[in-house]
């Protein structure tokens, strides 16, 4: 694979994935490929981002995050390309714990085994301009 790390075994390899996850800036969340795409992890700065405990969001929907200002164009482009298995960036106002607006930048990629999607991975920062 191009770009992957190769340290002296797998457990090593899984510990540098974690430690980079864990101690990103940007909010990390990942879904299930089901119908629904429920939550299955948030790191840390999804919480500082959002407001939303990681632990409190497994079992949601990223849903969560939108609200009445949420661009449901951007919205649909995410649908299909998570239809299609492909990947997505875009910005749209989404909704902190709170209630309050903000720009979210985002982009979604699919993590496979094989050929099949097994889940997704949704890597998402603030941002101030549309």
């Amino acid at each position: 694979m191009a770009n992957s790390v190769h340290l002296v075994n797998e457990s090593s390899e899984l510990q540098l994935l974690q430690a980079l996850v864990e101690n990103s800036f940007d909010s990390i969340l990942i879904t299930d490929a089901s119908r629904d795409g429920k939550i299955i992890y948030a790191n840390k700065a999804f919480k500082t981002l959002t407001g939303f405990d990681p632990v409190a969001v497994v079992g949601k929907t990223p849903r969560i995050l939108q609200g009445p200002a949420t661009d449901k164009n951007v919205i649909a482009r995410l649908a299909t390309a998570l239809k299609t298995g492909g990947r997505f960036e875009g910005k749209a106002i989404n909704y902190k714990k709170d209630g309050t607006p903000f720009i979210m930048f985002w982009r979604v990629v699919p993590i496979k085994v094989g050929r099949t999607i097994v889940a997704w991975v949704a890597i998402q920062r603030e941002t101030s301009a549309i």
